[in-house]
Order: C-alpha cells, then sequence, then structure tokens
C-alpha cells in the first residue's frame, strides 16, 4: 500500500513537472510573438513565473481530486492521525491562532496595513496589499459556492459558514502575508528573510489549526495556501507590467 502511494505520488510530481514545464514555454513562445515588450521584464522574473504555474497546476489538481472523490481516504488518514495526535489540551491555543485568520481580524489589518502603507507614499504596495485580499475573499466566495464540499464530520466541531473547499481562513492569510513579504521586499530588503520566515509560520499555523480543530480536510488548506501565494504573485507582475507600459 505505501509503496503503491510513494508511486502515484512521484507519478504525478512527474506530471505536473511536465504540465509546468510545457506552459512555461508555450508562455514565453505567445509572449515573444503578441508581446514582445514584456519579454524583457518576464525573462527577470522567470522564478515567480515558475512559481506561480506551480502552485496555479497544484491547484487544478488538487481541485480534480476533490470534484472526483479521490483525495476521500488521504484526507480522512491525515485528520484523523492529527486529532490522535494533538492534545485536547492545545485545542484553546489553535482556536487562539484561527481567530487571527478570520474576517474579524484581517478586514481591519487589511485596511490598516493599507492605510499606513498609503501614509507612508507607498501607493502602488497599499494596493498590492488590498487587492490581494479583496481577490482572496471573492475567490473564497466562488469557490465555496460552486464546489459545495461538505465539512469533515469525524467529530464534533463548531459550525462555519460555507462549504469546506477551500480554507477560507488558510486563503486569506496566505495572501495578506505574501503580499506583506512582497511589500518588504521592495521597502526594506534586508528584512526579507525575517518577514517571510514570520509569514510562514502564520500561514502553517493557520493551516494546521483548521485541521487541528477539524472544521476542514487537508486539501482544503493545501488548495488555500496554493492560491492564497499565486494571487499576490500574479497582482505583483500584473502591476509592474502596468506601471513599465504607462
Amino acid at each position: 500500500m505505501v509503496v503503491e502511494v510513494i508511486f502515484e505520488l512521484v507519478e504525478d510530481t512527474a506530471k505536473l513537472t511536465l504540465i509546468v514545464a510545457c506552459l512555461y514555454l508555450a508562455l514565453g513562445a505567445y509572449v515573444r510573438r503578441k508581446q514582445p515588450n514584456w519579454s524583457e521584464p518576464l525573462e527577470k522574473r522567470r522564478l515567480v513565473v515558475l512559481c506561480v504555474l506551480v502552485l496555479g497546476v497544484t491547484v487544478l489538481k488538487v481541485t480534480e481530486d476533490v470534484l472526483g472523490g479521490e483525495s476521500g481516504p488521504f484526507d480522512e488518514t491525515i485528520l484523523v492521525f492529527i486529532h490522535g495526535h494533538v492534545s485536547p489540551r492545545l485545542t484553546g491555543f489553535f482556536e487562539a491562532v484561527s481567530l487571527s485568520g478570520s474576517a474579524t481580524v484581517m478586514v481591519p489589518l487589511t485596511i490598516i496595513t493599507g492605510i499606513v502603507l498609503l501614509l507612508a507614499k507607498r501607493r502602488i504596495e497599499a494596493s498590492l496589499v488590498i487587492a490581494s485580499v479583496t481577490s482572496a475573499a471573492a475567490v473564497v466566495y466562488v469557490l465555496k459556492t460552486v464546489v459545495g464540499r461538505s465539512r469533515p464530520t469525524l467529530w464534533q466541531t463548531e459550525w462555519y459558514w460555507g462549504s469546506s473547499f477551500p480554507s477560507g481562513h488558510t486563503l486569506v492569510v496566505t495572501a495578506f502575508a505574501t503580499a506583506v513579504v512582497l511589500c518588504i521586499s521592495r521597502i526594506v530588503p534586508a528584512a526579507r528573510g525575517v518577514a517571510l520566515s514570520v509569514a510562514l509560520l502564520w500561514i502553517m499555523l493557520i493551516a494546521g489549526s483548521r485541521m487541528v480543530l477539524g472544521v476542514h480536510w487537508p486539501t482544503d488548506v493545501l488548495a488555500a495556501a496554493c492560491i492564497g501565494a499565486m494571487l499576490p504573485l500574479v497582482i505583483k507582475v500584473v502591476f509592474e507590467l502596468r506601471h513599465r507600459q504607462s
């Protein structure tokens, strides 16, 4: 059984790698032919472009598995393992962590961050943060409505609005944290490493809390993290291309 799972994982990874490579080559050919003025800036950002493609393809694969019901055994196994190995005494901690990713916290935090950046005359950075969080919230609403996945019922949990896929807390927090890291990288490059470490820790705690509390499947938080990281990267590239053309 373990060998079969490993083989399937390797096979899926190879397929996704091939798809990403083909998409990257196709995008490069399109840009050189239709948008030659984008060639140089995109070449300088090829790592960002590759990250976006990897994240996008991963989201499509996970979504396909969720819609096809193929992720069920994997999701249930992981949740049962987490539930059996995380002490109930930590529930309060993870509830507090989860609260930090709720709308109650994220809405004012986004507004305050945007205002601070505007006061610092960082209009592009402020737009990046606000656009990232706004688009993340919109994606959450659309996907929850379209997919309509049932939340886990392996044990009694708190009720939450909407379907399980994707994790709204994880998606919005990842979008906000990624956008802030990109802003700090532009404003204070020396602080990039610290900002990235804090962002990754927050994202992992949020994603973990949603599973520990039993309100999301692992694939819910995986897809959410990928989408949340992808949105600010795409928005950043679009902003820079538009700024280059103006």
